[in-house]
């Protein structure tokens, strides 16, 4: 193949590539019109949170359920104080991930966030925080630390971690 026309793949396959993934961020949005997390950015968030949490969550199943859902809710609350811009680029990005493509692409997981397990979550966290990929990393850090800032942030979770809570100053 010549150079020319190898140019023009990659090109051709830029804007192909940008056309779809733009039309998919806007056709299913991460986040939803009030700033909360769609139904499949929520499934994701909560895998995220299930991989990331394993051992720290309770282990009776209702007890677990709830917390899970109260961690989405405050999630929810912390993505709305985001600033419009930043809300945007985490809207495109859980867009993306909750895409067939684009969690196959990006995390290695064959199977959707709903379905996949704790330990296959994991091992896909562990391989996007060791990749030669910037953009891999970035993820990684993204998705963890949002659910860290908001998880460890809550004094309902301190109990879980063993944390009795910042001491009064005398």
């Amino acid at each position: 193949m010549k150079r020319r026309s190898l140019l023009k793949l990659g090109i051709a396959s830029g804007v192909v590539l940008a056309v779809a993934g733009g039309s998919l961020a806007l056709l299913k949005p991460g986040l939803l019109a009030d700033g909360k997390l769609s139904p499949a950015a929520r499934q994701l968030m909560r895998a995220v949170a299930l991989a990331v949490f394993d051992g720290l969550l309770p282990a009776e199943a209702a007890a677990r359920e709830a917390r899970l859902a109260a961690h989405l809710d405050q999630l929810d609350a912390n993505i709305a104080g985001f600033p419009p811009h930043l809300r945007g680029e985490l809207s495109q990005l859980l867009s993306l991930l909750t895409s067939s493509g684009g969690r196959l692409a990006l995390t290695g997981l064959t199977s959707d966030w709903a379905a996949a397990s704790v330990a296959d979550v994991q091992a896909s966290l562990q391989a996007m925080s060791l990749s030669s990929l910037g953009l891999n990393q970035q993820i990684y850090h993204a998705l963890r630390d949002l659910s860290s800032l908001v998880f460890f942030s809550n004094a309902a979770s301190w109990q879980l971690v063993g944390y009795p809570g910042p001491r009064e100053i005398p």
